[in-house]
């Protein structure tokens, strides 16, 4: 009979144990910065007229900033896939070896 000896859990949530979940730094700094979008989007709202290339438009500048934030957004989250699944080739490698 094989008996299982809990691990010691201390109060400062060290040696093991999980600590009381709270907002993590990444969730605050998200919450803040979507804030700080919304203050911005909500004092510019007048229209501007884009340019690139050989096209022409015009947009209200909330919109546009809507959208290059939620592209910005795209790539950091694609970029950080990239960087963990080649985290995950490199590992499997170095163990096959």
């Amino acid at each position: 009979m094989v008996q299982q000896i809990p691990s010691p859990a201390s109060p400062t949530g060290t040696g093991g144990a999980p600590s009381k979940a709270g907002l993590s730094s990444g969730i605050i700094a998200t919450l803040a910065g979507g804030g700080l979008l919304l203050v911005f989007m909500l004092q510019n709202r007048d229209d501007v007229t884009l340019h690139f290339l050989f096209w022409s438009f015009t947009w209200p500048l909330w919109l546009f900033t809507i959208v290059m934030a939620t592209l910005g957004a795209i790539v950091w989250i694609g970029l950080g896939v990239v960087r963990r699944h080649r985290r995950r080739v490199a590992r499997r490698a170095a163990r096959n070896d």
